[in-house]
């Protein structure tokens, strides 16, 4: 006999969504802002936020709507659901991450070695380099709770990529202040060059993420079960009185959710409603160690040992 348990929430939908949409609300006014201050100073290193920002926008856009996606129940075509959604978005923000480093990388070699181009490193471009760190601080600690809360990959990733922009933004903070003393120390000339230097430190953090969440999210898209979490599960439910053995246990992860099943072995001789009791028990087991599971148990009779035969 089976037993099958699904775990959904519309308040965990409605949460999610809510993070996501802040996140483009955010996107939206830090692009317009340093598109704006780097044209006016001229400066590599804004202009390089402000495509990051860009593509950020893009990237909180498909976030949003894969996780509005990623929650639909399961139908006739899709019988796991549409949680890969929110793993295939998580993959197309790497692609967006990595196209924006290729930008800035040409740009930062055309300043440092074919081309003189001033910069100013103005009183706004400080402030709207400050403004982006409060911003992204903010918006990653909001993402970071949600995806923690709800096991979302999907925001995960938007909150990772947003934490590496505070360092990005610090980054190009520091290059703007190497042009200040290029310019008021001569000993400090080499600094001159700082704004290119600042946007390459930052193309190398974002490579750096880009790798680390293109792997994890290729490993969701291919069933990689979380590390551990089928030997915890075994370990739950063999310690239900009456479950002699929890075999065959397999995870696969869809976006937000795990999909679980498993065989146990009980008592042959007891009534099939004492079994799927069992078997209820079994499957509260394995959702107090993976909350919002959807769990599927197939229990067994336990194995006789064959008697010796007689010649």
């Amino acid at each position: 006999m089976s037993l099958e348990i699904s775990n959904t929430s519309s308040q965990a939908v409605k949460e999610k969504s809510a993070a996501a949409l802040s996140s483009v609300v955010a996107a939206v006014g830090l692009t317009t802002l340093k598109i704006i201050v780097g044209i006016m100073t001229n400066s590599l290193g804004i202009l390089a936020e402000a495509a990051h920002s860009g593509l950020d926008l893009v990237a909180a856009l498909v976030t949003f709507f894969a996780v509005r996606l990623s929650d639909k129940p399961a139908d006739r075509e899709h019988h796991f659901g549409h949680g890969k959604i929110e793993n295939l978005s998580a993959l197309f923000e790497t692609f967006l991450l990595l196209a924006t480093c290729g930008w800035i990388i040409y740009e930062s070699i055309q300043r440092l070695f074919f081309e003189t181009v001033e910069v100013d490193a103005s009183f706004w471009a400080f402030l709207v380099m400050g403004i982006s760190i409060v911003v992204d601080y903010s918006r990653s600690r909001v993402l970071y709770r949600a995806a923690r809360k709800h096991n979302s990959q999907a925001l995960e990733a938007d909150a990772l990529h947003f934490s590496t922009d505070i360092w990005s933004s610090s980054v190009v903070i520091l290059g703007l202040i190497g042009l200040i003393l290029a310019k008021n120390v001569p000993a400090l000339h080499f600094l001159n060059k700082a704004d290119a230097i600042a946007a390459l430190l930052v193309a190398g953090i974002v490579i750096y993420v880009s790798i680390e969440l293109g792997m994890r999210t290729v490993q969701g898209l291919l069933d990689h079960a979380p590390k551990g979490l089928a030997e915890k599960i075994e370990k739950a439910v063999e310690a239900v009185p009456g479950i002699f053995d929890c075999h065959r246990v397999r995870v696969r992860t869809s976006g937000p959710s795990l999909f679980i099943d498993l065989h146990i072995y009980v008592e042959p001789n007891q009534s099939l409603e004492n079994a799927h009791e069992l078997t209820r028990k079994a499957a509260e087991a394995v959702l107090s160690v993976a909350p919002k599971s959807d769990v599927s148990i197939h229990a067994e009779p336990l194995p006789q040992p064959e008697l010796p035969t007689k010649d």
